[in-house]
């Protein structure tokens, strides 16, 4: 899969059903070629427009399925790492 086909799926927790986002950005262990996060804006478009946006990552051992429009992941608030651009 090409990251920007993961570009275009909603991210959706499983623990509570709500979106987050979409995924912005990828971590990736240059040593081992493999991804350890996903980033993610939350998913308040417009209010990402007028002012600082919230970065989420989420480790990509929580993601549960990639399917065709979304990527579904197992966790709760708890467990994300948020980050102020």
């Amino acid at each position: 899969m090409k990251l920007k086909e993961l570009l275009v799926k909603d991210v959706i927790n499983e623990y509570d059903g709500l979106k987050l986002g979409r995924v912005n950005d990828l971590e990736i262990d240059i040593a081992s070629g493999k991804i350890l996060n996903i980033r993610i804006k939350d998913g308040k478009i417009l209010q990402n427009l007028i002012r600082n946006t919230q970065t989420i990552e989420i480790p990509w051992q929580k993601i549960i399925k990639i399917g065709s429009d979304v990527i579904i992941v197992d966790t709760n608030n708890n467990l994300i790492n948020s980050k102020a651009d």
